[in-house]
């Protein structure tokens, strides 16, 4: 009988399901680092999650939407005595203080125009204008051992655009099918084995399923708990030493133009999702959590003022995070540029003040190693005038 470890075994280059064989030598990924890029698609409130309680204007300029101070009941869970994380982050408070959490306010990309198509385009392709068609997270995979071979996986239906390009990557969900049966996948293989085209591709596929399974333990999953399923099989997979080290996932849900609330309400449940979502991840990867950095990013900020569906519209600065073992945590970087009336941008927004590119360049040469040249020629060409933020990992 030809089993799947056979199948990984002989794996070779990725085909048709654009996944390559993720079994690979430490010598040929180049790194023991692990990166998680977390899109939140639809665009967070960033003075909602990393609030700005002792900015003089903020009560008055957020008015419904504005959260209590750190002590107080729903309040605020302090940071720095100037920001503080919403009350449906606490779960990532510890790390906090672990010095395994920042956060980069006022931070945006270049786009300005709100629209989530566009914002989202430019946020993944790391460029200055809509239409390129290969990601800022493939080109870096580029740039790794053995051309990033085996190195990226996309949890989800799909790849992301900011993991497509010419490196082939994996991609896993969870599938409410039942397991084929061994007899079933071994005919497959017997079928396609000299097909040049194919017979590469389903060894490919095969090894990802062959790493996956078993990892989501074949768990009844709830309405809503894919993320959480995704999240365990990526923590593990990333963990395993033959496995990718750059994994994407996607939270959807951040469109919050009426009843975004305060403690209760769609941000809230959106945020619990998000922290809840990263301490599973954490959970799966105890084992490389000292090698591993989440960054989490959106495609813009939102409104300052609340609109009169009790919700934001489309904005220009958020807030980024990052978080893990590698970070050296405890800070809120950025430059802040308050929320004066004659401050803010366009009358209506946080204004911008560091280049989301600023923060990604900062995430490649600290974490992953990646020289500064190889970044602003290869990963973005388009921004080789912004400078990545400095120390941003451990030494």
């Amino acid at each position: 009988m030809l089993h799947r470890r056979y199948f990984i075994a002989t794996a070779g280059a990725a085909g048709l399901l654009a996944a390559s064989a993720p079994r690979l030598s430490l010598a040929a990924a180049g790194t023991d680092r692990r990166l998680i890029l977390i899109v939140l698609r639809g665009a967070m409130d960033g003075l909602g999650a990393v609030v700005p309680y002792a900015d003089p204007d903020y009560r008055s300029v957020r008015g419904p939407l504005a959260l209590a101070e750190p002590g107080q009941e729903g309040g605020v869970l302090d940071l720095d005595g100037r920001f503080g994380l919403h009350p449906a982050l606490s779960s990532l408070h510890d790390w906090w203080g672990q010095q395994q959490l920042l956060a980069v306010h006022a931070i945006a990309t270049p786009y300005r125009d709100r629209s989530h198509f566009d914002a989202q385009d430019l946020l993944d392709t790391g460029g200055v204008r809509a239409g390129d068609d290969t990601g800022w997270l493939n080109r870096a995979l580029a740039r790794l051992g053995d051309g990033g071979k085996g190195l990226g996986l996309s949890l989800g239906q799909g790849v992301p655009l900011v993991l497509r390009g010419p490196v082939p990557v994996a991609s896993w969900a969870p599938s409410p099918l039942p397991e084929p049966s061994m007899d079933f996948m071994d005919r497959i293989a017997g079928l396609y084995s000299n097909d040049p085209v194919l017979g590469p591709a389903l060894m490919a596929g095969l090894g990802v399923a062959d790493m996956a399974n078993g990892m989501d333990g074949n768990k009844k999953r709830e309405g809503g708990k894919d993320r959480l399923v995704l999240a365990e099989t990526a923590g593990r997979m990333l963990s395993d030493p033959a496995g990718p080290r750059i994994a994407t996932l996607e939270l959807p849900g951040w469109d919050t133009h009426v009843g975004q609330g305060t403690v209760q309400g769609r941000l809230p449940s959106a945020l619990g999702q998000l922290a809840e979502t990263m301490v599973t991840l954490r959970a799966a990867m105890e084992s490389v959590w000292d090698q591993t950095l989440i960054a989490v990013v959106t495609e813009f900020g939102r409104t300052i003022r609340p609109n009169g569906t009790g919700g934001t519209d489309h904005g220009t600065a958020g807030v980024a995070l990052l978080a893990g073992g590698a970070v050296a945590g405890g800070r809120v970087l950025g430059e802040w540029p308050t929320l004066r009336e004659d401050k803010l941008y366009e009358g209506r927004d946080l204004a911008p003040t560091t280049d989301m590119r600023a923060l990604l360049k900062g995430v490649l040469a600290g974490h992953l190693g990646m020289p500064a040249t190889e970044i602003d020629r290869f990963v973005f060409p388009d921004g080789k005038a912004v400078r990545a933020l400095p120390e941003l990992v451990k030494a």
